[in-house]
């Protein structure tokens, strides 16, 4: 969807008129004395504590075809913002009911320090329009491809007018979300780099380790994961230097990236196991991440670091009860194949931690079926070891409306990962807390450094859709991430 910024009104298109008090008949003066009357009794009719859609249709002797009143809600607090972004999502669902292509949305604001509420709900329409179809051949759905907003009063400056157009908001988010989308056999670990070279233009710098460095390195719990697969492994590093002063040390934000999940040797059900191509969502967060703090040009020096492997059963593949030693030195007896996130991810926490010496670091995983058991679809699971971390992703998470849950991590969940053969093994064997435990094995991994663990698992892909999405891909991480960082670090 294209949205533009406009002067005159066609009144070919449709008319939407949003507001959250009243309408200003002269924001409304190019309109017929039929039309005006209509949306007077529209807004007299609407109780002011709630918002309200509604669309009126003309027959074809009136030179508008059709006209939608939007009432929307003024969030009390600043940090609600999310709300005026969810109901830009509602209001561009109505519009599409009724089938239309191009919209005139007339900004009914008087007050240049109103403006902002108008940039929420766009920044809503255009979160929500996001729908991957590249590889239907017939579509009937009817989706909005313009949105023309009219400030005639010229209340938005011409810098936030660029942020719209260029998509500034949302080219991170929608990355994350073609990432997280394309099946398979298009996005595989090589094929994942080659979709990130878009960052370049940005001015994200990519390192690319293949299979003979990570091997040099001792990455061997990542490489045992991929070496079932045709497909070799990958680590990307993607670094933005928002900061000249290189000795400054930078944020660390690492992705588990299975580009698909057979479960290995330890192989899955059949049933479902098409949604398996997203579990690379959290290297897809990270990606997207890179991306929006590149485009806003973030004043912080930022590490991105993804491990990209397919996880499939061939006669290479590892089986259980196999020992393998990570790049960390520490033995791991590999219980289930299919717990091989963590794996992944121990070998590249542990990398970031002694190249980078990183001011913190917060992974993302899809990591476990447990966390969708204890928090549905609605929040992520987040363990720390760091109370500090956790309140500023707390603000952050209502902020956003990315919600997240602090679940407890001690040395009593700890002591289940020990192992009589090796350091640890990489399930408990055990039924009850299974995210928990999946966490504290990365811990293993992180030191001393501030840490947050998220596991996305749940808020990755949505069956129903969210306020910000259609059924699909989310994004969620993104946007939470990314207002962290300029809360705290710019």
């Amino acid at each position: 969807m294209k949205i533009t910024f406009e002067d005159k009104i066609n009144t070919k298109d449709h008319i939407l008129i949003v507001y959250h008090d009243s309408v200003n008949e002269q924001n409304i003066s190019f309109l017929d004395k039929e039309s005006k009357n209509v949306i007077k009794n529209a807004v007299s009719s609407f109780d002011r504590s709630e918002e309200k859609i509604k669309t009126f249709n003309y027959s074809l002797k009136n030179k508008i075809k059709s006209i939608s009143v939007a009432k929307f809600i003024n969030p009390k607090n600043v940090s609600d913002s999310w709300k005026l972004e969810a109901f830009g999502g509602k209001l561009l669902n109505q519009l599409e009911k009724i089938n239309v292509d191009s919209v005139a949305l007339i900004i009914n604001e008087n007050d240049k320090k109103n403006f902002s509420k108008i940039i929420d709900v766009l920044n809503g329409i255009d979160l929500k329009s996001y729908s991957f179809e590249k590889y239907k051949t017939i579509s009937k759905k009817k989706h909005v491809k313009l949105i023309k907003v009219i400030d005639l009063k010229k209340l938005i400056p011409p810098v936030l007018k660029k942020q719209i157009t260029n998509k500034q908001n949302t080219k991170g988010i929608f990355l994350t979300r073609d990432l997280v989308s394309e099946p398979a056999n298009i996005l595989y670990p090589t094929k994942f780099v080659e979709f990130c070279n878009v960052l370049k233009k940005v001015g994200v710098t990519i390192e690319v380790l293949d299979e003979k460095k990570m091997k040099s390195l001792g990455m061997n719990a990542l490489l045992g994961v991929s070496q079932g697969s045709v497909r070799p492994a990958r680590v990307m590093i993607m670094r933005w230097n928002g900061i000249k002063n290189k000795k400054t040390q930078p944020l660390a934000f690492i992705g588990k990236g299975v580009t698909f999940d057979t479960g290995g040797i330890s192989i899955k059900p059949s049933g479902g196991m098409e949604d398996m191509k997203w579990d690379m969502g959290g290297a897809g967060v990270v990606a997207g991440l890179m991306y929006s703090v590149a485009l806003r040009k973030s004043k912080c020096n930022i590490i991105g670091a993804v491990g990209l492997v397919e996880n499939m059963p061939d006669g290479n593949a590892q089986r259980p009860g196999d020992v393998v030693k990570s790049m960390s030195g520490q033995t791991i007896e590999v219980l289930n194949t299919d717990a091989e996130g963590r794996l992944v991810l121990a070998d590249v926490l542990w990398y970031v931690k002694e190249r980078y010496k990183p001011k913190l670091m917060i992974d993302l995983a899809t990591l476990t079926g447990a966390i969708i058991v204890a928090l549905g679809d609605r929040y992520a699971g987040m363990f720390s070891n760091d109370d500090k971390l956790v309140d500023q992703l707390y603000k952050s998470s209502k902020e956003t409306n990315e919600l997240v849950w602090r679940l407890p991590m001690d040395n009593e969940f700890d002591k289940l990962l020990n192992c009589p053969i090796a350091d640890m093994k990489n399930i408990t064997g055990t039924r009850g807390a299974g995210s928990i435990t999946a966490a504290q094995f990365l811990k293993r991994f992180v030191g001393d450094i501030p840490w947050v663990h998220l596991d996305i698992a749940g808020v990755t892909w949505s069956k129903k859709g969210t306020d910000f999405s259609r059924p699909g891909g989310t994004g969620f991480g993104v946007r939470l991430l990314d207002n962290f960082i300029e809360n705290n670090y710019e």
